[in-house]
């Protein structure tokens, strides 16, 4: 009663509320981890990178901008962001291009096609640890197997691979793109499920090839993928730690170190949580500007489509 008047809820208006009532129950856990392990730890970087704080008991004081000053007057956190980016360079497009191609090819009725889908995904799977213990093996600079193949097809000074500065990175990327292709590859092949067969047959009855076929009807159809692949592999790029901390440790020197990499120590071996989350700050910027940027870029190119 309210005001002397008697307020019903309809049955529609009630089975509402409680539908509602029902999905926020199914979301309520997810929400809670969400806030406890993402969101609340993300308030408190943002926090902490204008605070100079250890981690002790020793109250945490405000330092304003004196963190992201200190961070860039390093030399080894502008190296970080040089090495961040070098590594996104040589990753993101040969996994894509690698992915794509690997799709297509096994997007056919061949015999034993599981098989090779399985193989081809396997990796991405695999321990990262085990990936990086193995391939620091294969990658051995005096008699790993990599090495002996390139002796034995003539190339008499290969490269010594981890353990040189100039090639340390490019040997992270190889098995970068390795490890993430075959994910990628599911990604595209899901997708290509969803083209019309009937645009690859008009395209035989106008006489085109394969080739016409993949750049005039795969690859355009394959646009919304495409920057999705591009956009997650960006983002992964820049977030990389497990791989280059297994397989180089960010060395030799600092040649392999990354953002990341870099945010770690800061944060866990020197214990400067400020400075770390000023890194992690900066990290945070320049992946949402990529990616404003490319969505940006799809915009643009479905209005030329």
């Amino acid at each position: 009663m309210s005001n002397g008047k008697t307020s019903f809820l309809t049955s529609g208006q009630k089975r509402k509320i409680r539908n509602n009532m029902t999905g926020y129950a199914f979301i309520l856990p997810n929400l809670i981890g969400y806030t406890i392990f993402v969101f609340i730890p993300v308030i408190f970087s943002f926090v902490l990178s204008v605070m100079s704080w250890d981690g002790s008991k020793r109250p945490m004081q405000f330092v304003g901008l004196a963190n992201f000053a200190e961070i860039f007057g390093d030399r080894v956190f502008r190296g970080t962001l040089v090495h961040t980016i070098s590594y996104a360079l040589m990753t993101v497009i040969p996994t894509l291009i690698l992915a794509l191609l690997l799709a297509v090819l096994l997007n056919n009725k061949l015999k034993g096609v599981a098989i090779f889908r399985t193989a081809f995904y396997f990796p991405y799977i695999a321990s990262i640890v085990a990936v990086g213990a193995v391939w620091n093996m294969l990658f051995q600079p005096d008699y790993g197997p990599v090495n002996e193949i390139l002796k034995f097809i003539g190339i008499k000074d290969p490269p010594r691979w981890v353990v040189d500065k100039d090639w340390a990175m490019v040997a992270v990327s190889i098995v970068s793109v390795w490890k993430y292709m075959g994910y990628y590859m599911i990604v595209y092949l899901a997708a290509m499920q969803g083209i019309s067969s009937s645009l690859y047959e008009a395209a035989s009855i106008d006489g085109a090839n394969g080739w016409q076929k993949l750049w005039h009807i795969t690859v355009p159809m394959l646009t919304p993928t495409t920057f999705f692949v591009m956009i997650m592999l960006t983002i992964q790029c820049f977030k990389v730690f497990d791989l280059v901390y297994v397989m180089t440790g960010g060395g030799p020197g600092n040649a392999t170190k990354t953002l990341v990499n870099y945010i770690y120590e800061k944060a866990f071996t020197s214990w400067e949580f400020g400075p770390a989350s000023a890194g992690a700050i900066v990290l945070f910027a320049i992946v949402l500007v990529i990616t404003l940027i490319q969505f940006s870029g799809e915009k643009k190119w479905f209005k030329d489509l």
